[in-house]
């Protein structure tokens, strides 16, 4: 049976909205095969992920079940996404078939599920209607889909906790420091590296493990040191685009400023008439984003950016520079 035009769209737009978002330069996206699936993509930074996917238009209660096991069955994807529409009865249907598979080998396979409701009332033939469809799949992937698998799960907690050092701009400055040794054996030899007191790298180190930007856990030759984790290396990357972005650099990147709004960091919400932020307008405002307590993510990330820029002769910006 041919799908129909709703069930082509919705596959076409899913991974549509993937490719685009990797124009934010964070990670790559390539299509991958559809031999079992609707859709299919490689997601890639300094590591592959597969999302593998399939749409559910008008199947009946078995092509449910045949649906969520077939993407289960995919060992090789990170994550598996139910495009679905929206009805009480496949509600239902999914979780019984989801239940289900909690008492078999699968069951571990479970957490790489995403489901993506569309609602059942969607005509693609109707042109406000996709856009309207669009733009909420854009928001789900994105926020869902990218941030957790392409961008190491990342939060907009994180992003705040990172930032929120009494310290401005030493936690990205150290950051990038392990990214560029690779690791961090011990406190001592850390100290005398960057010739940081061993309280303070104690205390920025203790920062960064809580919001996860660097862990023991990491595999390779260095496993039990301290080295950037996923969502480290996704955060440095976010930062360096920005940084060449707002110090001019580089130019404007729509795809990077949507993704940096899911965490929190919006800077047409600080800057006149919402135009651009550049460090040139906040070193001339300084005192506008002041006392730090109680800012947004947007004034934290600003600041952190700005001020990390004057640790070691701007070993910073050499760094994000060189990154984009």
């Amino acid at each position: 049976m041919a799908a129909s035009v709703e069930h082509s769209f919705l596959s076409e737009t899913a991974l549509n909205i993937m490719e685009e978002s990797a124009k934010s330069q964070l990670f790559s996206c390539k299509e991958a095969g559809r031999k079992r699936f609707d859709f299919a993509c490689d997601l890639t930074r300094d590591w592959t992920r597969v999302v593998s996917g399939q749409t559910l238009w008008k199947h009946d209660r078995d092509g449910v079940d045949k649906d969520i096991r077939t993407l289960l069955a995919d060992e090789d994807a990170a994550a598996v996404v139910y495009v679905a529409r929206d009805s009480v009865s496949v509600r239902g249907r999914v979780e019984e078939v989801i239940r289900d598979y909690r008492n078999t080998p699968l069951r571990d396979s479970l957490s790489k599920l995403r489901i993506f409701w569309v609602p059942s009332d969607f005509d693609a033939d109707d042109e406000n209607a996709r856009l309207i469809v669009r733009e909420g799949l854009r928001r789900d992937i994105s926020r869902d889909l990218l941030l957790r698998v392409a961008l190491g799960d990342l939060t907009a907690d994180q992003v705040r906790g990172f930032t929120s050092s009494g310290r401005m701009g030493f936690p990205l400055w150290l950051l990038a420091g392990i990214a560029k040794v690779g690791y961090v054996e011990n406190f001592t030899n850390a100290s005398k590296r960057w010739r940081i007191g061993v309280p303070i790298i104690k205390e920025e180190l203790l920062r960064l493990t809580m919001t996860g930007l660097v862990s023991r856990d990491e595999p390779g030759p260095y496993r039990g040191l301290i080295q950037v984790s996923d969502k480290g290396r996704a955060m440095l990357d976010i930062c360096a685009h920005l940084h060449g972005f707002l110090s001019g650099a580089s130019a404007e990147n729509p795809e990077l400023l949507y993704i940096c709004k899911l965490l929190g960091v919006d800077f047409s919400s600080i800057s006149p008439e919402g135009g651009k932020v550049d460090f040139d307008f906040f070193e001339s405002n300084k005192d506008l984003f002041l006392p730090l307590s109680g800012a947004s993510n947007t004034v934290l990330l600003l600041t952190c950016l700005y001020y990390s820029a004057q640790w070691r002769d701007g070993e910073w910006s050499s760094f994000a520079l060189a990154r984009i």
